[in-house]
């Protein structure tokens, strides 16, 4: 079996564990909400608007403020979102597994492994 094949087989083992579906779903009901698209695109037009309050010259610090408040308030909403919540930590626990067979990758392909002696870094490499 050539290299090309294994990291093909390696590739759908991987989609088809628990860790990548549920991040999947997870993506896929984040993407989905209307809630949280409309503070996403809130989120980006009062960036834009930021952005752009040095342009005429003088900054208005009020104005600033006020748009800093509601940048923080959008970026509380979004990050407190249950749907949110639950695709970062399916993310962290797909990046773990990523890590982890990473690692063993390279463990059996050199004999050296990334290991920090901290096992709360890696999925386990012994």
């Amino acid at each position: 079996m050539s290299i090309y094949s294994l990291a093909a087989e390696l590739g759908k083992a991987i989609k088809e564990d628990e860790r990548m579906i549920r991040m999947e779903k997870a993506k896929a009901a984040y993407e989905a909400d209307d809630e949280i698209f409309k503070l996403i695109t809130e989120y980006g037009v009062q960036q834009q608007a930021l952005s752009q309050i040095g342009d005429g010259g003088e900054i208005d610090t009020d104005a600033v403020t006020r748009i800093q408040d509601r940048l923080d308030e959008i970026y509380e909403l979004i990050t407190k979102n249950p749907l949110f919540v639950e695709l970062d930590e399916a993310q962290a626990a797909v990046n773990e597994l990523m890590a982890t067979v990473n690692n063993t990758i390279m463990y059996n392909a050199t004999g050296a492994t990334n290991c920090t002696h901290d096992c709360s870094t890696c999925g386990g490499c012994h």
